[in-house]
């Protein structure tokens, strides 16, 4: 008798040495191959075929041996009797001789005792059929087939999850600039760093008429997946807005109806959308977003909030306001990721140190400043793992040289 506890480590070890990269995505054919060559004496099992649903069917698509794979059947229909019964259990011995043939092809004169396990992924479903030789023992047969089926299911949900989170960063990072924009008397930097694989917390610039560049910046509650399926709505919203050349306001009112009709209604998302002219005329609206300020030698100005935070109530009174960004002076658009991080006193960052860190540092290069807020703010909270989102962008308007 096998003992469960040697037999799930070395289960373990099987699929802990398995990549996917190793296996050519094909990792259920590999495993197929690696169970028959571990287990078959030991156990019992041999002749291994890997089933796949397709339809209404279950399709043959690896055996042990190829010579052989004539002998099996080619096509398991879901409505028949057997595979309902592995169907309804996950794993199945086939000890009653009416299904000694059921897992065989049509007119064989062959006979066995078939063993199946039900495998799946969320979009998938599998079927794994050894045939029991000779003292073979049902407790070990038992055991095998559902620590298979644990262990093939775990790797699968896993890989499916792994997936789908690499996939939502590759799509949340092309939201993300590539690249700051270059507009003749400006220095522009940003970065975004989600707590999570992916975040809550977006930037993104646009371009209006001729002489007139704009920065959205925005925080949706929350981070991790269903922020950032929210930030994809409002990025996108708000560039085919802007890109048809809607007034500001509009657009972000007619965003707020979007966000309230949202599935994820619970959401809500602070927002700051600017309207730079090349003389440093800025046009903005603040739905809820903390002030961003700017500065100029020892002057501090914030740019407070216009309106509330989107998605709180379906109709939201915005306005548009104004300030001016001077020659050698500082834009900073922050997230509360920078200013809340806390250090292990219980201390937190704060907009005073932010503010005190941009005016020391005013003449860096924005990129060099903004990499500099970061550093700064990752060591007070003790090199940490970041617990909120942490997004900053610096535009700078540089001295006129003619």
């Amino acid at each position: 008798m096998i003992d469960p506890k040697s037999f799930y480590r070395e289960m373990d070890a099987l699929l802990a040495a398995i990549r996917i990269d190793q296996t050519d995505g094909n990792f259920l054919e590999f495993i197929l191959l690696e169970l028959e060559k571990r287990f078959g004496k030991r156990l019992g099992i041999c002749n291994g075929r890997l089933y796949e649903q397709r339809g209404d069917d279950f399709i043959l698509i690896k055996t042990i041996d190829p010579q052989q794979e004539h002998k099996f059947a080619s096509r398991l229909p879901i409505a028949a009797e057997a595979m309902r019964l592995v169907a309804s259990s996950r794993s199945y011995i086939y000890d009653d001789a009416q299904f000694y043939s059921f897992f065989l092809a049509i007119g064989s004169t062959e006979k066995e005792i078939p063993a199946a396990v039900w495998v799946h992924s969320p979009e998938q479903h599998w079927i794994i059929v050894f045939k029991l030789c000779e003292n073979w023992m049902r407790e070990e047969i038992s055991l095998f087939l559902n620590a298979v089926r644990m262990a093939c299911n775990y790797r699968l949900f896993s890989d499916s999850m792994s997936n789908t989170i690499e996939q939502a960063v590759k799509i949340q990072k092309s939201l993300l600039p590539k690249k700051p924009p270059e507009y003749k008397g400006y220095d522009i930097a940003g970065r975004s760093n989600p707590a999570e694989y992916v975040g809550g917390d977006f930037y993104d610039y646009f371009e209006l008429d001729e002489g007139i560049f704009g920065v959205s910046f925005g925080d949706a509650s929350g981070h991790g997946l269903p922020a950032a399926l929210l930030v994809r709505d409002v990025v996108i919203g708000l560039r085919m807005g802007l890109a048809k050349e809607l007034r500001l306001v509009h657009t972000i009112r007619k965003l707020n109806e979007v966000i309230q009709r949202s599935t994820y209604s619970t959401n809500f998302v602070s927002l700051f959308v600017g309207e730079i002219e090349t003389d440093g005329h800025l046009f903005y609206a603040n739905a809820g977003h903390p002030a961003p300020f700017i500065v100029k030698d020892k002057k501090i100005k914030e740019l407070p909030a216009t309106g509330i935070t989107l998605g709180f109530v379906k109709d939201i009174e915005l306005h548009r306001s104004y300030a001016q960004l001077p020659e050698d002076s500082v834009l900073v658009i922050f997230s509360d990721g920078i200013v809340e991080r806390e250090n292990d006193k219980h201390e937190q960052f704060e907009l005073g140190r932010l503010k005190k860190l941009v005016q020391k540092n005013k003449n860096l290069p924005a990129r060099e400043l903004v990499d500099l807020v970061f550093d700064t703010v990752y060591e007070f909270g003790n090199r940490v793992a970041w617990e909120d989102d942490a997004t900053l962008v610096i535009i700078k308007r540089l001295r006129n040289t003619y």
